[in-house]
């Protein structure tokens, strides 16, 4: 292993790929319906997830009866008798990130705000929902989701306004709150998650092509879940709102308080037709990650696709492991990876720049104490942590010592959240640009 930096690239890079729409949208699409097929969709990879479905959805089908498919069952030309040739076109809309879109022929990208929700989220969600209001039994909604959906779906429930929702937004993303917990607060205030977007469309059916970005995989979580029953009520939403100390505006706690926010629950007649299927996860990608390490000659330590908690706390448990490991390791042994998924949270105390991978990258700096065979790589796999132009950060044996040198305090960066400030000028950021994929957090650590 003679460039360790270019190895840790080169896993992210495998890592990415493993999420690709591209390859994992196709052997997931399902037979065309007898009327309309109508794409709709939101998240991060959602522009993509419709360019792929545009290229590899054909033109003409044998002539059967292919809605009495199976909804997750792979399209095939020579499933129905092959007497006559049906026309089944998609058209749609799709909402993703701003700096995410890919042109599409037939359904429409729109880009709106990610984290915070803004009005061209709100007026996409609108659309969609008026889209689907109209649809049939013989009519098909494919919902292509991915992570950052719920910020870009962002149409209020009645009552509520834009402001209301980023204001929540805004607070629930400095508390140090869980996706989980957040999006159960999200689906509450929202007309479209929580199954309202599968409810509106009914008696349509409603098929989901997933790519998660969640811990757990959990569809009702993945963008707030808008085709899947929720499991959640407004009271739990209230005692996240209370847990992190958030003072919402008066509305939401009136909304909050109305049986009108209950989402639809499992059994909602509305959802009877709605099913959906996993097409990446972050167990998929570490996986193909491990398998490409693995063949590099590496010795992998996995530690899971769904790790939690402060990003901080992590990188100090990560950094004790590694230590010894590279303890164990006789001269001559195999060097290792230790491999871990999910999504960490940060409690903003500061007012520095940076993100999540950036936090645990720097807080693994410290702790790692500049052993000389251990380098580390975090990254968010779409391109862009927290709100910043990168996707991570590089960790090498020297990174403290160089810092110094350039008279950058560790601490006092990580003590201040700014760890773009930090990594920058150490030209230790991974700058990739969107990557039109999200299957969350990716963290190796490297012992030679």
């Amino acid at each position: 292993m003679n460039d360790p930096r270019r190895t840790l690239l080169d896993l992210f890079a495998a890592a990415v790929a493993a999420a690709d729409p591209a390859r994992c949208v196709p052997p997931h699409l399902p037979p065309p319906p007898r009327g309309r097929a109508l794409v709709i969709g939101g998240g991060k990879a959602a522009a993509a997830m419709a360019k792929t479905l545009e290229d590899n959805w054909p033109e003409c089908w044998p002539d059967g009866d292919p809605a009495d498919e199976p909804p997750d069952a792979q399209p095939s030309r020579f499933a129905f008798p092959a007497v006559s040739l049906m026309m089944t076109q998609v058209e749609g809309l799709v909402v993703t990130r701003y700096g995410h879109a890919v042109a599409c022929d037939r359904i429409e990208v729109v880009e709106a705000a990610h984290p915070v929700p803004d009005a061209a989220g709100r007026e996409a969600a609108r659309r969609m929902l008026s889209m689907v209001g109209d649809l049939g039994e013989n009519d098909l909604v494919l919902c292509l989701i991915s992570g950052g959906g719920s910020a870009l779906m962002a149409v209020p429930a009645p009552g509520l306004t834009l402001a209301h929702k980023q204001a929540v937004n805004k607070a629930l993303l400095r508390s140090g709150a869980t996706i989980s917990e957040m999006n159960c607060v999200r689906k509450h205030l929202s007309a479209i998650k929580g199954g309202r977007l599968a409810a509106a469309a009914f008696p349509a059916r409603t098929h989901a092509l997933l790519i998660s970005d969640v811990p757990g995989d959990d569809p009702a979580v993945i963008a707030s879940g808008p085709t899947v029953a929720d499991t959640t009520m407004s009271g739990d939403a209230l005692a996240v709102l209370r847990r992190y100390g958030i003072e919402a505006p008066e509305p939401v706690l009136a909304h909050l308080a109305s049986p009108a926010s209950e989402t639809p629950f499992p059994g909602d007649p509305r959802l009877a037709r709605s099913t959906h299927v996993l097409v990446a996860t972050p167990g998929m990608m570490l996986q193909s990650v491990a398998a490409r390490a693995r063949a590099d000659g590496l010795e992998v330590h996995m530690l899971g696709d769904d790790l939690q908690g402060e990003a901080r706390e992590l990188a100090a448990a990560h950094g004790r492991l590694a230590l010894e490991i590279a303890g164990r390791m006789r001269a001559g042994a195999r060097p290792a990876v230790i491999l871990s998924g999910g999504e960490t949270t940060v409690t903003m105390q500061g007012t520095g720049r940076g993100g999540r991978n950036g936090e645990y990258a720097l807080a693994l700096a410290l702790a790692l104490k500049s052993h000389p065979r251990i380098h580390a790589l975090a990254c968010d796999t779409d391109g862009i942590d927290g709100s910043q132009d990168n996707a991570g950060a590089i960790v090498a044996p020297d990174t403290v010592a160089r810092a110094k040198a350039l008279g950058l305090d560790a601490m006092a960066h990580l003590a201040n959240n700014d760890t773009y400030g930090f990594f920058g000028p150490l030209d230790d950021l991974v700058v990739t640009g969107p990557t039109r994929t999200n299957v969350n957090d990716f963290r190796a650590i490297l012992i030679a």
